[in-house]
């Protein structure tokens, strides 16, 4: 079934000439299940991670969206020093739900706005492979494209080094 952010990322990459397959498979609930679905390594996994920096602030959620390999694991300290936050906590399943339009753990794709209003920042695991596979807004709907042109295409405000 499709949804509404998988058929928004479809034309998003598809006005930007972006090749890119699409699969369907049986439901994902984990980075490592995904993997083993595409048929592809763990380490082209793009995990997207809600992740609560700040207070909310008038037009501001206080969320950001952060993707690094499926491979590796969120290195708080980094994105700590990197966004001058204090604090960093996960979404909560009801926040999450709410910031994204309904989406569910696991099936956050790796864009920020125009995809999901959210500012979005990558981790430099993503460039170090060719490609990138992630679910799109369903635990059973995934893509995969180039690392450079999901860099070039997401536009993320900034890729630095956040995981381990």
């Amino acid at each position: 079934m499709a949804t509404d952010h998988m058929q928004r990322i479809h034309a998003l990459l598809r006005d930007a000439n972006v090749p890119f397959k699409a699969l369907q498979h049986e439901v994902t609930p984990t980075s490592e299940d995904s993997a083993r679905a595409r048929g592809e390594d763990l380490s082209t996994g793009g995990k997207a991670l809600v992740l609560r920096l700040r207070e909310a602030a008038e037009g501001d959620s206080g969320f950001a969206l952060f993707v690094l390999s499926a491979a590796r694991k969120l290195h708080t300290k980094s994105i700590k020093r990197e966004c001058n936050a204090k604090n960093i906590r996960f979404a909560t399943r009801e926040e999450l739900a709410e910031l994204t339009g309904g989406l569910v753990p696991g099936s956050v794709p790796p864009f920020g706005r125009p995809i999901i209003d959210m500012d979005l920042f990558v981790d430099a695991s993503i460039a170090e492979n060719e490609k990138i596979a992630f679910n799109c807004g369903s635990l059973t709907e995934s893509v995969v494209m180039s690392s450079g042109d999901y860099l070039g295409v997401a536009a993320p405000a900034k890729v630095f080094s956040f995981s381990k």
